[in-house]
Order: structure tokens, then C-alpha cells, then sequence
């Protein structure tokens, strides 16, 4: 189903993937699977396209020689809340120490220091809503907590049950107060994870693109590489390859867009010196870091390094824009690698 290398992903560590479809390659839904055990896997997929990745799992599931050892559980109605920036480290910490929660083996000692990028970690949750004991503590329950984001900022992402979801957001919006955290809407996000560089399935990706052509190069495993075994590894592996290595190369690629004057939206056709159609802007909005309009699309091989400018048809004008690396603002992770993060 996915061409990442599962097998040596580490416990307690994340990854970025791709549901393939069969023969073509097209990329069903981008996933996140975390690995909490031997043969235990914690997939989060996109909530609208729900409905699709379960009818797809369950199909690939049912084909599959190993079905009677597949145990897949759906955490219906549990909650997933992403608590973003630069001070969402000493949010959470504040606030898992307020609530006197502990890792699994009972210990109050938090230390999200050394919780880097790509990892995650089990807490147990006090009940911390106002009708739950102090004394007592009253209910427990497990939350997950990774380091990541869909933001490019330092953050966390919590999975919590379904009884202690709101209970659990209210708490940290009152522990920390207003100055420090508060709501954000799909609007932010999304302003955010384009300056990131980042994918939103349903307009950069969908069922007709490849992980090679969206840039998602990096996710396919070593091993697979050498030896295919996923969905539509013909193709995708064709891809890989230049023509004159070989192979096929990407039809299209997927480019960042810094576009003069109006903004650029989504389906905004991108055409070259000629006036010629060449690809298709999949996201777009004004930076409110940089200033600028930035984008994101799809232009033919050729076209995609960055210098080279190209013409976007803006509600009938045609605008300057220059093919630009990604992300257009740098990253913040906390990354073990670089010693000290974010940076």
C-alpha cells in the first residue's frame, strides 16, 4: 500500500507516507504512521477523506494473505488537536505538570526537550475538567503525544480519547491564558503550511498523481527501490529514473510559485514566453510572513527549476511568477541532528 521502508522505522518514531493505488501509483491519501510496537502501527490519514481511506484499508486488508492476522481497530471519535509555535513546548510542559500527568511506567518527570521531531511519546492523562477529584486525580487515560506539525513551526500533535478531548483543550487554553495559546482556524493552517512547503491533499495531491511527481521522492525506502513490492511500483519506479538513465522521468513536477501583483489561486492556468498552457497553480494565498504572494502547482518537466519564470493567468491578466525552492520560509522542527532546535 505504501512505498516507505516500514520495516526499519523505529518504535516510537513517525514518518510521512503515501496510501498508493494499484498499478497507476496515484496517491490515494498522504498518511502519517507511527510505529508503537513490533507489529503495532498508528495511522493518521486526512478526516475528509474518511470515508475513502477506510473503504480503501479495508479492501486492501481484505485482499490481503496476512488478512487473518490483521487486527485494524478505528479510534472513532477520538480526538486529534495540534498545538503549534514556538512556545507550544512550554505549554504543553506547563501543562502536563499542572495536571500531574505521567509516562507509562508512572513517572512525573516531563522532558519534551528530548522529544524530537518525528517522535512521540504516551502520557497518562488526569481528568483535568472540573468535576473530577483533585485528590483522587479522577479519571486516567492515555494521550499520545508527537512532535510535528502540518504548520513548519515547532509543535505537537495529541491524540486524546473522545471523553477528555474538549476537557483536555479547555484546560490548556486556561493554563496557558490567552497571551500565550488560543484558537486557530483552517485559514492559519492552511496560510502556514504553504509557506511550509506542505502538501493539502485534494488540491496538490490526489488519485492521478505520484509521490515522484509531487516531490515525495524521499518517502519511497531504499530497499524499495531496489525491489518495488508496492503499489505501482512500475510506474513510480520508472519515474525515478531519468530517460537517459533508463527510465521515464516525471511528466510533471510539483513547484513553489513566488507570483507578482494578484495572488494566485488554485486551477490559475501557469503558461509559458508563448502563452502556452505548461501547468496549473493547486494552492496559492499572500504570505503574511514574507509579504508576497506565494503558490504552489504543477508545471511539465523543464519548467520546474527554480529561476525559471513563467506567466500565471490571473482573472484573464497574465502575472510574472518565478519558480521557487520549497519551503519559502524555513522550517522550525526541533530536530535531533541539528543539536538544538528550532533552527
Amino acid at each position: 500500500m505504501t512505498p516507505t521502508s516500514i520495516t526499519s522505522l523505529e518504535t516510537y518514531h513517525s514518518t510521512l507516507s503515501c496510501l498508493l493505488h494499484p498499478v497507476s501509483g496515484g496517491i490515494v491519501d498522504d498518511t502519517v504512521i507511527t510505529r508503537l510496537g513490533p507489529e503495532t502501527f498508528y495511522v493518521v490519514t486526512n478526516a475528509a477523506c474518511r470515508s475513502k481511506d477506510l473503504a480503501y484499508l479495508d479492501e486492501q486488508i481484505a485482499s490481503s494473505p496476512y488478512r487473518e492476522g490483521i487486527d485494524h481497530q478505528v479510534l472513532d471519535n477520538w480526538g486529534l488537536i495540534a498545538l503549534q509555535g514556538p512556545l507550544s513546548v512550554e505549554v504543553l510542559q506547563d501543562a502536563l505538570l499542572a495536571n500531574r500527568a505521567t509516562d507509562l511506567e508512572g513517572r512525573e518527570e516531563i522532558d519534551l526537550d528530548s522529544l524530537y521531531f518525528g517522535q512521540c511519546k504516551h502520557y497518562i492523562l488526569n481528568d483535568p475538567s472540573p468535576s473530577a477529584s483533585s485528590s483522587e486525580n479522577g479519571q486516567a487515560a492515555p494521550i499520545l503525544i508527537s512532535r510535528g506539525g502540518y504548520t513548519g513551526e515547532d509543535g505537537f500533535e495529541i491524540s486524546i480519547p473522545p471523553d477528555f478531548t474538549q476537557t483536555f483543550t479547555d484546560f490548556l487554553l486556561a493554563n496557558a491564558g490567552p497571551q500565550k495559546l488560543r484558537l486557530a482556524g483552517l485559514g492559519a493552517r492552511d496560510s502556514l503550511r504553504l509557506e511550509a512547503g506542505m502538501c493539502l491533499y485534494g488540491h496538490d495531491l490526489n488519485d492521478d498523481t505520484t509521490p515522484v511527481q509531487a516531490g515525495l521522492s524521499w518517502i519511497i525506502g531504499k530497499e524499495r527501490r531496489a525491489g518495488g513490492g508496492f503499489h505501482g511500483d512500475e510506474v513510480i519506479l520508472r519515474e525515478l529514473k531519468p530517460a537517459k538513465e533508463g527510465g521515464a522521468g516525471p511528466a510533471k513536477r510539483r513547484i513553489g510559485l513566488m507570483v507578482e501583483g494578484a495572488p494566485a489561486r488554485e486551477g490559475a492556468k501557469i503558461v509559458d514566453g508563448e502563452g502556452e498552457e505548461v501547468g496549473i497553480v493547486t494552492s496559492g494565498c499572500p504570505s503574511p510572513t514574507l509579504q508576497k504572494n506565494i503558490a504552489m502547482g504543477y508545471v511539465k518537466s523543464g519548467m520546474h527549476k527554480a529561476g525559471t519564470e513563467v506567466g500565471v493567468v490571473i482573472r484573464g491578466k497574465r502575472r510574472k511568477g518565478v519558480v521557487t525552492k520549497m519551503p519559502f520560509v524555513k522550517s522550525k522542527y526541533w530536530k535531533q541532528a541539528a543539536g538544538t532546535a528550532p533552527g
